[in-house]
């Protein structure tokens, strides 16, 4: 009984080493996750901006286009 008893505290043992692992594997992909998230909008953010940019500097270009075309003063 006795060789019984030490073979189900090690089983159980061994079970809360491996609850424990699993805890700390699944913590760390939920703070990966958490980044990969936050980097996601962040880049969404900062490309949006660029895209506003990007629109107004071809409204200047088109604009300007169009005043040299028509032949008229860039002032």
């Amino acid at each position: 009984m006795s060789s019984g008893k030490q073979a189900l505290q090690r089983q159980t043992q061994q079970d809360w080493e491996n609850r424990a692992d699993v805890e700390v594997i699944t913590s760390s992909i939920k703070k990966i996750a958490d980044f990969l998230n936050s980097f996601d909008m962040s880049c969404r953010f900062k490309l949006a901006e660029l895209n506003e940019k990007l629109t107004g500097l071809e409204r200047s270009i088109e604009y300007l286009e169009a005043k040299v075309s028509k032949g008229g003063t860039l002032n």
